[in-house]
């Protein structure tokens, strides 16, 4: 089975083609289909991850998978939340991960209460009108720390620590943090209703 992925974001394809490998599914960028990005005007992952799977799989005709992600931090009342990717520009910096830790880590100097979530929300439609859609939402807590740590991953990621590892998602093998991660604990819930819903579903789709 094809499946749209309603994201330009490589790493974020990469992490849920490895993830849902397990179906045998087929998960395609949507840029590689001539597919730009959809407007995300929501204030919440939920609403957001829908809007931009139904573009998706209006512009495509296949079933469509999003994801919206973020960095929830307590200190900051749950901000920036949906508006993560994005972070940086509101403090004058590029729009780029790089510029995203520099200006957390700006903004979180001299706050002694770090806790923060990373939050996935992952939602599959099998066309744009489709009532019923998938929706599986991961959620990991843990501590953003004083400086980047690690060169793995992408995001927010060398500056989020896990306390039970004592390491950062940068820090940790691929393996151990799709194990571990927001996207991961999203992703299987998702393959589970791939699985139960879809894979039994003639209609779904190519």
């Amino acid at each position: 089975m094809r499946i749209v992925l309603a994201s330009n974001n490589r790493g974020k394809l990469a992490e849920l083609q490895a993830l849902l490998a397990p179906l045998g599914v087929a998960l395609l960028c949507q840029a590689d289909l001539g597919v730009g990005q959809a407007d995300e005007p929501f204030c919440t992952f939920v609403e957001n991850a829908l809007a931009k799977a139904r573009y998706a799989a209006a512009h495509t005709g296949l079933p469509a998978l999003a994801d919206d992600a973020g960095l929830c931090v307590d200190a900051f009342r749950g901000l920036p939340g949906v508006g993560t990717a994005d972070y940086a520009t509101q403090f004058g910096y590029e729009k780029g991960d790089a510029a995203n830790v520099r200006a957390l880590l700006e903004q979180l100097q001299g706050i002694d209460d770090r806790r923060a979530a990373m939050v996935s929300t992952l939602v599959a439609v099998r066309h744009p009108e489709d009532p019923e859609p998938l929706i599986a939402v991961g959620r990991v807590a843990g501590e953003i720390t004083c400086g980047p740590r690690g060169d793995g991953g992408f995001g927010f990621d060398p500056v989020m620590l896990l306390p039970q590892f004592g390491k950062t998602f940068a820090e940790l093998p691929a393996e151990v943090k799709n194990a571990h991660s927001h996207r991961g604990h999203a992703a299987r819930q998702m393959l589970a209703l791939l699985r139960e819903r879809w894979l039994q579903d003639p209609g779904v789709g190519p």
